[in-house]
């Protein structure tokens, strides 16, 4: 198996491993849990019509890899009302440097939520390349990410 590392910037630190969800486009964090929350559906299949890259796949502890998101004002508080219901990533890892929305969503959700989370940015375009779905996904307390597959 290959087996490469990335370091990138610790946003909400921690450690975990997960399964690799990848969206080449823009995470639009509101329309991707909109449905999910509504429905009380803690597995959360991506809602976003407009994101062939997630639509219909589960959400709920993957290890989201991500360029950066997108939309609405809300989308921070769309993230810890995931996390918050149990159907959270268990991990994003942004290849370019995270959004203040985003960025407050993920401190919230690690903060005043039971729910495990961590977020690194600043991994680079290499890994939104080289990481693909289902991708074993390993990421340290120092914002190392390593990706197996």
């Amino acid at each position: 198996m290959a087996e490469k590392t990335f370091r990138g910037r610790v946003v909400v630190g921690g450690a975990v491993s997960a399964k690799a969800l990848v969206s080449h486009g823009g995470f639009n964090t509101l329309a991707s849990y909109q449905q999910p929350l509504i429905l009380k559906n803690v597995k959360a299949p991506c809602s976003d019509q407009n994101n062939p890259d997630l639509y219909k796949k589960p959400l709920q502890g993957a290890a989201i890899c991500l360029p950066q998101t997108i939309g609405s004002t809300t989308g921070g508080m769309v993230l810890m009302c995931a996390c918050d219901m149990g159907a959270g990533p268990a991990c994003m890892l942004f290849s370019k440097p995270i959004d203040p929305l985003a960025a407050a969503g993920a401190i919230l959700a690690k903060n005043w939520t039971e729910h495990p989370f961590v977020v690194v940015d600043q991994l680079g375009d290499e890994f939104l390349s080289y990481v693909h779905d289902g991708m074993d996904v390993s990421v340290t307390e120092d914002g190392t990410v390593t990706v197996v597959g």
